[in-house]
């Protein structure tokens, strides 16, 4: 006897194959698929899901629920889109492996993206780190080693490059993080303290990721020469000297590309065509999110929280940190304060900084500054660097796969983390036809699980694991708006989990039957 029976569906696989009409029956935790008259077979619970597209659990590949699912476990805004698994880690930041100290200042650097929950945060390594998700969560949770975490234990807050023995002590880190189950390695080179990485800091590192078979995951260095294309020539030189695979996350053009999503995406076929092994991932929004310190000067940030605090409080240093020349962020009336920290500042969220400006009576960058300081440095926002046309030109692409990039704090959050899979099926591919449902959902299930080496999910095949969303094609769509982002979509109707069901005609049922995804690899080298 089956554990449970969807019957009268259309399966879409994952694979990018047509639907066909069939049932999906789970035994334990696996996938049976069964086709024509079921009406002999016995299961446990039955759930007709006639009119409902069956697919694989979606793969956010991108995302920031790092502390958050641990705080919000039935991780509603993910689960209730249909999304099965999630990939943190992202960024170069995170929170394994870290020492104590560490532990305690990358959580407060980073609040503004990954929340401050109130948790036991009682890990250090990945491994420790992982275990935390195991049934105490409603998804699948997989880490990538953010470049930050062995750059602070190896070198801290010091803004110059490794040396070889450095070099060295943070491939050994890398190594056992990868061993103990990690997908790959993060950069965030626009995030101290990992930017201040070097390139070939990160082909050692990379190389020490490809010999266990990982991927290197990488929020480009938006600074470097051109400040347009070169970022991502950076990226794709990386794995071609590591021999590492590259996914260039959150791909999408700003204010120097915007209107070049072609030429974004012939650097990808160019490198494909090399035989350097690059892929992207993007969201279907045109506004990108951050904490509002990535604002300031890399070099302000050296020694740490303290230090960047003490500078933004003296005039004379904030007025050398003001931005005097072209930038992808500085268009003061489109960063809208997406969270604040306190309540006593509540009242910003929502809001331009050009509008705070003007009624606080000061000066953008001054306020800006003096966000940060007041919040101590909690504070995130959003901004409209891109253009939806160019964000279905990558789209399209076929090293193109989605994730949501969704940040989980805040009043006025970007409503990516609430809509983006059901954004996708409903406006995009129902609605725009910028692809179609086969091809939409290979991007979200058995793409990512390819990419990030998940070998048992991402595709409804008998003895895969569980991981199971049925939708309604007709009227799957999002809800979640920039003025009201905190809105569930419609049209999902049942997840399961390993097996559990976790969504059931579109409402939570309270299960958190989530693991930890671990990278099945062994090395073929010493590293």
């Amino acid at each position: 006897m089956f554990r449970t029976l969807l019957t009268g569906g259309t399966i879409v696989d994952g694979t990018g194959s047509v639907g066909f009409r069939g049932s999906v029956a789970i035994d334990s935790d696996q996938i049976r698929i069964l086709t024509g008259d079921v009406s002999s077979v016995s299961a446990e619970h039955t759930v007709d899901v006639s009119g409902c597209i069956v697919s694989p659990g979606f793969i956010d590949v991108h995302t920031h629920s790092d502390l958050m699912a641990l705080g919000e476990p039935l991780n509603e805004p993910k689960s209730l889109q249909g999304i099965t698994t999630e990939i943190v880690g992202q960024d170069g930041l995170g929170y394994a492996p870290l020492s104590d100290s560490n532990l305690t200042t990358m959580v407060r650097y980073y609040a503004g993206i990954n929340g401050n929950p109130a948790l036991n945060y009682n890990w250090r390594s990945m491994a420790q780190f992982l275990q935390r998700f195991e049934g105490t969560t409603a998804l699948n949770i997989g880490s990538l080693i953010p470049n930050a975490c062995p750059r602070l234990e190896v070198i801290g807050w010091d803004n110059r490059p490794a040396t070889d023995q450095e070099v060295s002590r943070m491939q050994e880190m890398v190594a056992r993080s990868m061993s103990e189950g990690a997908l790959g390695l993060s950069s965030g080179l626009s995030y101290p303290p990992g930017v201040y990485a070097t390139t070939d800091e990160l082909v050692e590192l990379c190389k020490t990721v490809a010999a266990h078979g990982g991927v290197y995951v990488t929020h480009v260095r938006y600074d470097l020469g051109d400040r347009a294309f070169d970022p991502f020539r950076e990226a794709i030189s990386i794995g071609q000297r590591s021999g590492c695979p590259v996914q260039l996350t959150h791909y999408a053009t700003n204010y120097a590309t915007r209107g070049r999503a072609d030429r974004l995406l012939e650097l990808v076929d160019t490198a494909r065509m090399t035989g350097i092994d690059v892929t992207i991932d993007s969201y279907p929004w045109p506004a990108g999110s951050t904490v509002l310190h990535m604002c300031i000067p890399t070099w302000a940030h050296e020694g740490g929280p303290d230090a960047l605090l003490e500078r933004l409080k003296s005039p004379s240093v904030r007025d050398e940190m003001r931005p005097r020349g072209p930038s992808a962020l500085f268009n003061y009336s489109e960063m809208v304060i997406s969270a604040i920290g306190t309540e006593k500042n509540k009242w910003c969220e929502g809001r331009t900084i050009a509008e705070l400006a003007e009624e606080r009576g000061s000066d953008p960058w001054d306020t800006v500054c003096d966000l940060i300081v007041e919040e101590d440095l909690y504070v995130s926002f959003y901004v409209f660097s891109g253009h939806m046309d160019d964000v279905k030109t990558i789209m399209r692409h076929n090293s193109q796969m989605f994730c949501s990039d969704g940040l989980r704090v805040g009043g006025r959050l970007n409503p990516r983390t609430y809509g983006t899979y059901p954004k996708v099926l409903g406006q995009m591919v129902r609605d725009e036809k910028i692809l179609s449902l086969e091809q939409a959902i290979r991007k979200m299930t058995s793409f990512p699980a390819q990419r990030f080496g998940l070998q048992d999910r991402g595709i409804l095949r008998d003895g895969m694991k569980a991981d199971i969303v049925a939708f309604d094609p007709l009227t799957v769509s999002c809800t979640a708006t920039f003025e009201n982002p905190r809105q569930y979509p419609l049209g999902i109707e049942y997840v399961f989990v390993n097996g559990e069901m976790v969504v059931d005609r579109g409402r939570h049922t309270g299960a958190t039957p989530g693991r930890a995804i671990r990278r099945q690899f062994q090395p073929t080298t010493p590293c």
